[in-house]
């Protein structure tokens, strides 16, 4: 009976904000269009489509929410308009009791809270849809953040996502509108990226890959986690203790270099794309701060490590290639990368899509450098792309989210920001280290331990494979050998006599020379 209720008060949310008016736009059943104008009665559609959106995902609650924060990184299927809107979303939840987070802890570990921690502060520091942080003490005295998940978040989570897919289906079969969104697919994403947040262990194990990777850059600080004290609904942590990014006049007043701030996290997001192809996805201001402590002064803290994005190593050929290729205006490779890549199909004439780029792209270069967008480029690239019935992969969509992030904090902090000028020795590194000598040792020596293996018994597997052929066939590589013996020996006859000529002639220009002398 409450997913009836929670059905009904969704369905009306939707027409009251005239969500409707999104996707059943090209409805071809009046009657229906209608009797939504009817229930909806005295609905105001003034406002731009994208605000009022995002207003109905906040009033139908924090799935929704979370929902609408997924939505907006794929900018390859959202208008620019509802996507920007949908950036705007933020975990405004309050926290729940902090009686219930004891009891969770207390649950997860099998004993009393008192001896878990040596102290710990009931009233959370941070509260979001997922989860919320408490700050606590160890028995040996370590100062931890201690992340505790929502209570009742899965049975919560399970009944609004069949709502969605209910909807998305609904959607999908009311126009063509609706299909060209992919609703279901959208859906079945964010139930994924749901599920994986739901998992305190795998955030804490993003965490420990992300510290590993960055330890020796000397840039940026990501919490140690206390491994003893992990749970699939608890978290802890090392404490961190920095001054959010956002603050910019008090990082200012405490004398931060702002220029080589922002350097600095760009540098810290290309390493983590074309040399470690692990980077944190969820680089907004909430979760970055900056340490002014003395040993640490001006480093990136990261936070909230939920959502991470990995890339292949023929994703980062891509990246790398289509940006050198946009930076030479060398539109004609760009196309040829994306049929290369074969997200566009073979059909695909390389001069349509070359042209189709060329529109995109070339306007970028009235600019300066500094004012243009690496992200903004891909998003475009993207959209290019879907006109020609490509597939953009998830990875891709993700790192585009996250590179706009990182750009648009990176010239917060510094206007005269140029993207490129840090980029550019990331990728042309990166292209070296793919053609090079180097590439080539890696690449020997990572199949060294396969051949190994398989050399030792390559001459039984020969043996086998004469013994299970058939008699013609054996007959055929027979005389397949015999006929390679003759030509052995007829190469070696005509090497022999070559080398014997050759040595002949030099003899007799010897002769020649002695009897002129």
């Amino acid at each position: 009976m409450s997913r009836v209720f929670r059905g009904i008060f969704i369905t009306w949310t939707v027409l009251r904000f005239g969500l409707d008016e999104l996707v059943l736009s090209s409805f071809e059943k009046p009657w229906i269009r209608m009797l939504t104008r009817i229930v909806s009665v005295g609905r105001n559609l003034k406002a731009p489509r994208g605000e009022r959106l995002r207003e109905a995902l906040e009033r139908l609650g924090p799935i929704f929410v979370k929902f609408g924060q997924v939505m907006s990184t794929r900018r390859d299927l959202l208008p620019t308009d509802i996507a920007n809107e949908l950036a705007k979303l933020q975990d405004r939840v309050p926290p729940f009791d902090s009686a219930v987070a004891i009891a969770i802890i207390e649950k997860a570990f099998g004993r009393p809270l008192a001896q878990i921690f040596a102290t710990f502060e009931s009233t959370p520091v941070a509260s979001a849809s997922i989860a919320q942080v408490h700050f606590a003490t160890l028995p040996n005295g370590r100062e931890v953040a201690v992340k505790v998940l929502r209570p009742n978040m899965l049975p919560a989570i399970e009944k609004d996502l069949a709502l969605m897919r209910m909807m998305a289906g609904w959607v999908e079969g009311a126009s063509a509108d609706g299909k060209r969104l992919k609703p279901r697919e959208v859906v079945g994403e964010f139930d994924k990226y749901l599920h994986d947040e739901l998992d305190l262990l795998r955030e804490a194990a993003n965490a420990a890959q992300l510290r590993r990777n960055m330890q020796g850059l000397d840039l940026v600080m990501i919490p140690e986690m206390v491994w003893d004290y992990c749970m699939p609904d608890v978290m802890v942590m090392q404490r961190m203790y920095g001054t959010p990014i956002g603050q910019i006049q008090r990082l200012l007043d405490a004398g931060v270099d702002m220029k080589k701030l922002a350097r600095d996290g760009v540098t810290i997001f290309f390493t983590q794309v074309f040399r470690d192809g692990f980077f944190h996805a969820d680089m907004h201001p909430g979760n970055i701060q900056v340490s002014l402590e003395p040993a640490t002064f001006g480093r990136y803290i990261s936070l909230d490590f939920g959502i991470v994005g990995t890339l292949t190593e023929s994703d980062k050929e891509y990246l790398a290639q289509n940006f050198s290729a946009f930076f030479q205006r060398d539109y004609k490779r760009v196309a040829e990368l994306h049929i290369e890549s074969g997200w566009v199909p073979p059909s695909t004439r390389v001069d349509e899509l070359e042209a189709a780029i060329r529109a995109c792209c070339e306007p970028y270069f009235d600019r300066p450098l500094k004012e243009i967008s690496l992200g903004m480029v891909l998003m475009r690239l993207f959209q290019t792309s879907r006109r020609f019935q490509v597939e953009i992969q998830p990875q891709l969509v993700l790192l585009q989210k996250t590179l706009l992030n990182i750009e648009g904090l990176g010239r917060e902090l510094d206007p005269d920001l140029d993207l490129w000028s840090t980029a550019k020795p990331f990728l042309e590194k990166w292209m070296l280290e793919q053609v090079g000598p180097e590439k080539l040792l890696a690449q020997l020596k990572a199949e060294a331990p396969a051949y190994a293996k398989l050399l030792p018994g390559l001459p039984r597997l020969l043996s086998q494979y004469l013994k299970d052929r058939h008699g013609s066939n054996n007959r055929e590589l027979l005389e397949l050998l015999v006929e390679q013996k003759r030509t052995n020996k007829l190469l070696q006859s005509l090497i022999y006599g070559g080398l014997g000529f050759v040595l002949g002639l030099i003899a007799m220009q010897m002769l020649l020379r002695v009897r002129v002398f």
